[in-house]
């Protein structure tokens, strides 16, 4: 029942107290000279106790020889500590700095799996009434910190000039520490936040608002981590830590996390008076705003469809967690029920064309609105439907499609910019509209290429360092549309790269020595190429193979003997995987050699080839010659033991297409493999087994006896749960095999019930559905945990 872990780490707790108990006395000794090794091992132990126990339990374990708790000894010796680094305006790498960075690592490990759970979790009053000091004391600091660097005539501190990412380990930490108290700290952020913007709004003219900025983006970046904290392809949400004394009755806008939210919108609006923009809003204020918006937007703009049907993810599964808390909930019906996500999603397309037009040259700021801003509001199809609807973002497409100005945006952004426009052509009635509305978004770019490849003196004029730079950027945005290809603007995007088809043999031609512009091109037909694999019929199929000849042809006549596969150079990129995925697969695969493979890029992306077209056209490698089929197998079982596991995990996708394109093949009463999965006799005569059987045996072998990834077992259970059914009566014989081979009986006995329990066990069946796949990853995990360590033994 863990007693005896609890108090051998309470003996380690007493072993250390003196440390760092009393805080105040520890702090003052090592400020007076006293040797500061013994309270940064405090802390340490501190941490290393954490790691191995629950908060509750850590929390607990002082109150047996204490009045209070751990925790609040922990936030009382980071408060000590916090006020060190603020009298001293201690500088990196002194024992406060120290000992702040493992204190909070402290908090981080105990506050991080309360903030993951998904359970309503409710901390001691004790504890939130610590959290809330502590964290007042943070903040406290920052803005010190903030403000000091605004009467810094050298710019050393500099707090605007600090990278937003740079800090966000730091402020993750204190979001933590905020939301473990959440009733208190909201209302902190909502006052310090609302003081300041009056302060600024009431003294325009009068005073000098640097320090007011300085601190103002300090708490953006804070109230952002503090209602939004991310983490890798999630959507952020408030979790359910945040618990409040806030009943369900109370009116939503009168919620102070709706209060926070609300100020923090306004003073972003404030941005579109050009006089304000002129006098308050720097650049990297703006990028403060922008960072914000998307964070923010994310979880809390108009979500409420979503909430109702988690299939209106658009393009991508957004990690949506369905978590119930008071101040999640206040806003969620705040900016849905109330109708106030409309107007607000209208400030921010506002927003984001006044970043993109009225701040030139701020490369930061620019990646920020195109590549997270904007992004974020096409990936929810309720979204879209608004966003589509108004009046700010058609302007906005229109700028973008027919306006200069926007042309000074350099090529990553011109790129992110066309794919969240024609994104959000999936709000749009139906498909008609949302092609016509991609047609009009790249007309001018497709028109203009046209017209440049047309011209008379096309090498003279394609040469100025003006029209290298517009071409350019018109195929980045280009690129950009073609990589937000979906079924419902399709047809407008091949239609897009049918018409510039020839121009861009053209350009390809009076470029040949401008590589960059070449890699755009080879670029943009790559991902035109890969977006409309998937739809295209006979015909379209035949004129892109045509097209791809050419341009390959083309690109060699000015590359021979060039090509270097062992360098990151433009050509090497150049020669992708998609661009010869129409020449036949018969005709790349006699080239790999196992030399060849050796390069990790050609490796890679002829592995990804492989991995795509056995998924996607298993027929057409059914129907392969004998020798070719031999080859693409000899590479495929020559990935399956590659060191890289991201190539393991390839050709493991594409055994599963095979073996489930045969099994399903042939359960229809069709040939699937035909003769290809039957045993075959090799060049001498000598009958050799066929290929399912073949891998079947192979990795079988890779799972009981070899070393690879834990990661890996997901993927290949989905290829071997397929094999088996291809071939039941090999799996029993070879299961026997093992079975015989054990020779201790204990061993032999879990092994066969162990063979029985991954065919049988969770209601599994014979058909190739995401249940029964599901299922058999679990069998597999089970079987491996159950048998693997005494197989390798034998």
């Amino acid at each position: 029942n863990g007693k005896m872990q609890e108090h051998h780490l309470l003996q380690l707790l007493s072993g250390i107290l003196e440390w760092v108990d009393p805080p105040d006395v520890v702090a003052q000794a090592i400020e007076s000279g006293k040797s500061e090794s013994e309270m940064l091992d405090g802390c340490r132990a501190l941490l290393s106790i954490a790691t191995v126990t629950t908060p509750f339990v850590f929390d607990r374990l002082l109150k047996s020889i204490r009045p209070f708790g751990t925790l609040t000894l922990l936030s009382n010796l980071m408060c000590e500590v916090v006020k060190v680094l603020m009298m001293n305006n201690t500088e990196e790498g002194t024992w406060s700095w120290e000992a702040r960075d493992i204190l909070l690592d402290t908090w981080t490990t105990l506050l991080v799996s309360l903030d993951s759970t998904g359970r309503n979790v409710v901390l001691p009053l004790e504890v939130r009434n610590a959290a809330a000091s502590l964290f007042a004391l943070i903040v406290e600091s920052e803005l010190k910190v903030a403000s000091a660097s605004a009467m810094d005539d050298n710019g050393e501190f500099n707090y605007l000039q600090a990278s937003i990412s740079a800090m966000d380990e730091r402020l993750s930490s204190y979001a933590l520490i905020a939301r473990a108290a959440i009733d208190a700290t909201v209302p902190l952020l909502t006052r310090l936040f609302s003081e300041r913007f009056a302060r600024l709004h009431q003294g325009r003219g009068m005073i000098d608002p640097t320090e007011t900025l300085e601190e103002l983006y300090s708490l953006l970046l804070i109230t952002g981590h503090v209602l939004a904290d991310e983490g890798e392809g999630e959507i952020p949400v408030v979790p359910n830590a945040i618990q409040t004394h806030f009943v369900d009755t109370i009116e939503a806008a009168k919620h102070p996390v709706v209060l926070l939210c609300g100020s923090i919108i306004k003073f972003a609006e404030w941005s579109l008076d050009p006089e304000a923009r002129a006098s308050v809003f720097s650049p990297r204020l703006m990028e403060a705003i922008v960072w914000f918006l998307a964070r923010w937007s994310q979880t809390y703009l108009m979500p409420l469809e979503e909430f109702r049907d988690s299939s209106t993810n658009l393009c991508h599964d957004t990690g949506y967690q369905h978590q119930s808390s008071t101040s999640r909930k206040a806003l969620l019906s705040f900016f849905g029920e109330h109708n106030q996500g409309k107007p607000v999603l209208d400030i921010i397309v506002r927003i984001s064309m006044t970043t993109l037009v009225s701040y030139p040259g701020e490369k930061d700021l620019q990646e920020l609105t195109c590549n997270q801003l904007l992004h974020a509001l096409v990936r929810r199809k309720n979204v879209c439907v608004h966003l589509v609807a108004l009046g700010s973002w058609r302007e906005l497409a229109s700028a973008f499609a027919n306006d200069k100005t926007l042309i000074l945006l350099n090529s990553t952004n011109q790129r992110s910019l066309a794919q969240t426009l024609v994104l959000s052509a999936y709000g749009m009635r139906n498909s008609e509209s949302s092609n016509q509305y991609v047609r009009d978004l790249t007309r001018h770019a497709t028109a203009y290429l046209v017209e440049l490849s047309g011209k008379n003196d096309l090498k003279n004029v394609s040469q100025q360092p003006d029209i290298i730079l517009l071409v350019s950027c018109l195929l980045e945005r280009l690129r950009g549309a073609a990589n937000a290809t979906e079924p419902r603007t399709q047809k407008a995007i091949y239609e897009m790269g049918f018409s510039v088809m020839n121009p861009v043999l053209l350009l390809l031609e009076v470029y040949k020595h401008e590589s960059a512009v070449v890699y755009l091109l080879l670029k943009f037909v790559v991902d035109w190429v890969d977006g409309q694999i998937s739809y295209l019929e006979v015909q379209e199929t035949n004129i892109v193979i045509d097209f791809c000849t050419r341009l390959l042809q083309l690109y060699s006549s000015h590359n021979i003997g060039k090509v270097d596969f062992s360098s990151d150079s433009i050509e090497a990129q150049a020669i992708n995987i998609s661009q010869v995925v129409f020449f036949g697969l018969h005709i790349v695969t006699p080239l790999m050699s196992g030399d060849l493979l050796k390069y990790p890029k050609l490796c890679h992306d002829y592995f990804s080839l492989l991995s795509h077209l056995l998924e996607v056209y298993p027929e057409t490698v059914a129907q392969l010659s004998t020798e070719a089929f031999a080859h693409v197998l000899g590479t495929l079982d020559f990935g399956l033991h590659h060191q890289d596991s991201e190539i393991v995990d390839m050709c493991l996708r594409a055994l599963r297409a095979l073996a489930s394109y045969h099994y399903k093949e042939t359960g229809a009463g069709k040939v699937g493999l035909a003769a290809q999965a039957a045993g075959i006799n090799n060049s001498n005569g000598n009958p050799e087994e066929g290929v399912l059987s073949r891998f079947l045996r192979s990795l079988l072998q890779l799972l009981l006896f070899e070393d690879y990834s834990p990661d890996m077992v997901g993927t290949a259970a989905d290829a071997l749960f397929p094999l088996i059914l291809c071939e039941p009566r090999l799996y029993q014989r070879l299961g026997s095999e093992l079975i015989e081979r054990q020779a201790n009986p204990p061993f032999k006995s879990r092994l066969a019930n162990a063979l029985q329990s991954l065919t049988s066990s969770n209601q599994l069946s014979s058909t190739l559905d995401r249940v029964n796949y599901q299922r058999f990853r679990k069998n597999l995990t089970n079987f491996l945990v159950e048998v693997r360590g005494f197989l390798r033994t034998m």
